[in-house]
């Protein structure tokens, strides 16, 4: 984008559209051109409008706006009176005098005024003399009057397109100046008239406002109007008061009544901003010091909870390596629970089968077979049994003898074959059976033989 710019507007332009999200260059460079390019003022002017589009938020009822203390003692009260004030030509009240005497006599009648202003609100809020009008529809009379006051004086201060109570909530959460302008009738009203075609057009003005304030406004003839004009004690047109936060509560720190110069108007602008600014100073730093405690509390929170979360992982870790060494001893107790139980077995077989086992012949017998067996641990027993005792018989003998293991298989040396396994008393087949039941001569033992002891397990 070039359109004759120089370097630093088109800078300015960048800026704009990155801060503002305009999406269109020609209205961000139309917007600077007419802010005379202040990119604050403009960027500033954007905010207070996307700030004051009304909502349905905005439009609800049920909005309540904070209380606001409107306590003179606690203002700065400028009048039209006072240098660089202007009153209308059918005024009768002229500038305030410089004699002593007339100074005076002036700050009597303004005494005067106040106590006859004050006395006739009060005893009109107790006989009637102002009935309350009831307020149906506050952001349309908002909105009616931004339209109708914008065909009149093109030239303005941006208004919030809200409500009063929407600008009140928003000036306190934001920690900034509300700028009320209660506006009435300027056909009958000249002061009103001069104040919003030269001062408020001013520019000087408008960017003071909108740099500085939230500005809100509203005609005195609508419901909306007529209400804040109550709540702020209004007697004089044109008015604007300052409303901002102070030690917690939102306060008229600045009245403006009358008439006045641009120059004047900001250099009383000025003059509040500056006193009370140390107010919303001090909130904003509470504020801050509130957030980073609570961002601190947050993080310690967080931090907490994380630690907790580690130690309950780690007890977590903790409690299942407990169970897998809980599971892991359970299941070597039920191993030995069954080796013992099996030692008992075989205890009880044992002593079962040892009543089975045939006695033994004397050496004399014509059918006695002595029989040699070498056990695994080098031992040597030396039995005779006969020639029709089965194998089965053999292996109760040698199962019941001490010395011997409890799995077992009886072999001979050479030819080497398996005579009888332990292990083939567990099967129930025919075969099993067959060979359990052969007698010592089928399968080739004659007076003395020499088998060895296997040791299954081993």
């Amino acid at each position: 984008m070039d359109d004759g710019l120089t370097n630093e507007q088109t800078e300015k332009v960048l800026q704009l559209q990155d801060l503002t999200g305009i999406e269109d260059m020609s209205i961000c460079r139309d917007v600077l051109i007419r802010h005379q390019w202040d990119l604050e003022v403009a960027v500033q002017e954007q905010m207070n409008i996307r700030e004051g589009r009304p909502s349905s938020y905005v439009g609800s009822r049920e909005v309540r706006a904070p209380t606001v203390i409107n306590d003179r003692f606690l203002q700065q009260v400028f009048s039209a009176h006072m240098p660089g004030g202007r009153t209308s030509r059918g005024s009768n009240s002229g500038p305030m005098p410089r004699s002593i005497t007339g100074i005076i006599g002036y700050i009597i009648n303004m005494v005067f005024q106040y106590c006859y202003s004050t006395i006739s609100s009060i005893l009109g809020a107790f006989f009637g003399g102002n009935e309350e009008r009831i307020v149906t529809d506050p952001l349309g009379d908002v909105m009616s009057f931004i339209q109708s006051y914008n065909e009149r004086y093109p030239q303005h201060p941006v208004f919030y397109q809200g409500t009063y109570a929407q600008a009140l909530n928003d000036a306190k959460q934001e920690l900034r100046f509300l700028l009320v302008y209660l506006h009435k009738d300027p056909t009958k009203n000249p002061d009103v008239d001069s104040f919003c075609s030269q001062t408020l057009a001013n520019r000087s003005v408008i960017d003071f406002i909108n740099r500085n304030t939230l500005f809100w406004g509203c005609d005195v003839s609508s419901p909306e109007g007529y209400r804040v004009s109550h709540s702020i004690n209004a007697r004089t047109y044109p008015i604007m008061v300052l409303i901002a936060l102070r030690a917690n509560r939102m306060v008229i720190m600045g009245r403006f009544e009358g008439d006045c110069t641009a120059d004047e108007l900001v250099n009383r602008m000025q003059t509040v901003i500056n006193a009370n600014d140390v107010w919303l100073s001090q909130a904003r730093a509470d504020r801050l010091e509130r957030n980073l405690t609570q961002t601190l509390r947050q993080q310690q929170d967080e931090a907490y909870l994380q630690s907790l979360r580690a130690d309950e992982e780690k007890e977590r870790q903790r409690e299942l390596e407990r169970q897998r060494e809980r599971e892991v001893e359970e299941a070597l107790e039920r191993e030995k629970q069954k080796v013992e139980e099996r030692k008992q077995e075989i205890v009880r077989l044992k002593m079962e089968l040892a009543q089975q086992v045939p006695s033994e012949p004397p050496a004399d017998a014509v059918d006695a077979i002595s029989v040699v067996f070498k056990l695994p641990n080098g031992a040597r027993i030396e039995r005779r049994f006969q020639q029709s005792n089965s194998l089965l018989d053999l292996s109760n003998y040698l199962f019941c003898h001490p010395s011997t293991p409890d799995e077992f298989e009886i072999t001979t040396n050479f030819p080497k074959r398996v005579l009888y396994s332990k292990s083939y008393e567990t099967d129930n087949d025919a075969a099993t059976l067959s060979i359990a039941n052969k007698t010592l001569v089928e399968v080739g033992l004659t007076n003395r033989e020499v088998l060895f002891v296997n040791d299954l397990e081993a």
